[in-house]
């Protein structure tokens, strides 16, 4: 795939999500699931040509560039050391795209990392109205709840670029990845894990058209 651009458009090819693969303790990796599920829900449920297997990658890597889409969860602890801070500033502001999901334990250490990326920006709150709440499916209520952390209502946080584009899509007490896992992992009825795929789809799929 070309690298990103300061258009900030999606390179012309299969399109591959690769996470972040970040230091601190926090386990990155975990439900490995996840992504391949929620690709071929995309590939079954719209156009986009998107490869099943995950990618992994640090922010530090030169290929990091090469991936139009980030996603990155875990529970607990995520340091970024200075040279993955200035590569996430530079690929988001250059037209990438990272969407977080809120695991138990790292809201807090997550915030302070991409305080580190944005100093001069705050999190918005995205409005029910938003086009990625129904760019594919309709999500009239926002975020769906799949998984319970502390009996907060879940929320949808943005960061803007200058030209207003979405650049971080953060996910909090929500847990959508949680749903895209293997059945017996979770033991989510369908219907939740299937809320939780065509908001993961809806996600992707605005990223790519903004």
């Amino acid at each position: 795939m070309a690298a990103l651009g300061q258009s900030g458009r999606m390179p012309i090819g299969v399109l591959t999500i690769a996470r972040v693969r970040y230091q601190g303790g926090g386990d990155w990796y975990n439900d490995p699931s996840c992504i391949p599920n929620l690709c071929s829900f995309i590939r079954s449920n719209t156009g986009v040509d998107v490869e099943e297997r995950e990618v992994q990658i640090a922010l530090d890597d030169p290929d990091l560039f090469s991936h139009p889409i980030l996603f990155l969860t875990g529970h607990g602890r995520i340091a970024f050391n200075d040279a993955e801070t200035k590569a996430l500033r530079k690929y988001l502001l250059g037209g990438g795209f990272l969407y977080a999901d809120d695991d138990y334990g790292m809201d807090a250490f997550f915030r302070r990392e991409m305080k580190k990326v944005f100093p001069d920006r705050e999190w918005l709150e995205l409005p029910f109205s938003h086009g990625l709440y129904s760019v594919v499916f309709r999500f009239d209520h926002g975020l769906p709840k799949i998984h319970e952390h502390d009996n907060k209502p879940p929320q949808g946080f943005v960061l803007l670029d200058d030209r207003g584009r979405v650049m971080v899509f953060y996910s909090y007490e929500s847990n959508v990845s949680d749903g895209w896992v293997d059945p017996d992992v979770h033991r989510d009825p369908p219907e939740r894990r299937q809320t939780a795929l065509q908001m993961g789809t809806n996600i992707i799929v605005w990223a790519l058209l903004n």
